[in-house]
């Protein structure tokens, strides 16, 4: 998601390049059939520990040495990216210049990362400058998915009501604000204004968080949380006015949307990897081992980094953002 932008300049500068993208199989859905893309290769993280699938992946290998790249660009800069961009074969390699893992060390241009630690798309797009590509914002992120789009309209028709995402998961859990801050925001958010609703986001295993939210305000509250491909995310965050989320992916997708996003963080940096444009206005409670970086939480007080946000603050931080639009 956020090598996006790197593409987009990428063929407005070049645009007869033929794109060969390589990526998690899981998030394959969310670019098949983009205009940049030539063809998708699917990376098959899981299946590459079973000896059963080495003969398909070493097939899918012979074929990146078989298509002859001019270019292999690694916008990851590890070892097993560097491995497989090295297997390419490709007539120039470049890539991240991480050096923990090493991957720099198969690159024929490794591209350092700036001293004051940018955010992760404006590292990646530090290789398309040094590749001579016209760095500027005027590209669509994410072009809209009509047939998305319509199944979107299906399942949800608009109304002229204001729509709220809340996002209350995160892959860890220590990156999670508790389900029922969630739930008193929205509480106070529907207190405050009549006409707002929320769309509930989150994966398949998300529901009993959605769940606690949606018991706050069962007929404001529409729960989207396992029912959605990637694809149709991005066309309900598209048709939303704001997202409240913790550090996870739905909030790179609104980011990309240039949606207003009010990210909750805790062990993690969001001048690093927060919502890209919008992450000075990223909260978080200041504690001295935050930001820790860590999946598991050692603080005498757990969680006290995300606990310490209080619903209150953050439903002032919606009704002043949406009080802009």
């Amino acid at each position: 998601m956020q090598a996006l932008p790197f593409l987009r300049l990428l063929k407005q500068q070049h645009p007869e390049a033929e794109v060969h993208w390589w990526l998690a199989a899981d998030l394959c859905p969310l670019l098949e059939g983009d205009p940049d893309i030539t063809q998708l290769i699917p990376f098959e993280r899981r299946r590459w520990r079973s000896p059963r699938y080495w003969p398909q992946g070493l097939a899918q290998v012979m074929a990146l040495r078989a298509a002859h790249y001019d270019w292999v660009i690694d916008l990851q800069g590890l070892a097993r990216s560097a491995l497989f961009a090295w297997l390419a074969n490709g007539t120039f390699t470049v890539g991240l210049e991480l050096e923990r893992e090493g991957a720099h060390l198969v690159y024929d241009l490794a591209v350092p990362r700036p001293r004051d630690k940018p955010h992760a798309v404006d590292w990646y797009l530090a290789i398309a400058r040094a590749l001579g590509i016209p760095v500027h914002d005027r590209y669509e992120w994410l072009p809209p998915r009509s047939l998305s789009a319509r199944r979107i309209e299906t399942l949800w028709p608009a109304t002229g009501d204001r729509w709220i995402g809340i996002n209350p998961g995160a892959r860890w859990d220590n990156k999670r604000w508790p389900a029922e801050h969630f739930a008193e925001l929205v509480r106070l958010l529907a207190e405050r204004d009549a006409n707002v609703r929320f769309a509930l986001f989150g994966g398949p295993g998300d529901w009993q968080l959605t769940d606690i939210i949606q018991r706050v305000a069962p007929d404001r509250c529409v729960n989207f949380a396992g029912r959605t491909e990637l694809p149709e995310l991005v066309e309900v965050l598209r048709r939303c006015e704001l997202l409240v989320t913790n550090d996870t992916g739905p909030m790179h997708l609104a980011a990309a949307l240039r949606l207003p996003v009010i990210a909750l963080f805790g062990p993690t940096a969001p001048e690093q990897t927060g919502p890209y444009g919008q992450t000075q206005l990223a909260l978080r409670h200041p504690l001295p081992c935050a930001p820790c970086m860590k999946s598991r939480c050692h603080w005498a007080e757990p969680l006290a980094c995300l606990r310490g946000i209080s619903p209150a603050s953050v439903a002032d931080e919606v009704s002043r953002r949406l009080a802009k639009k």
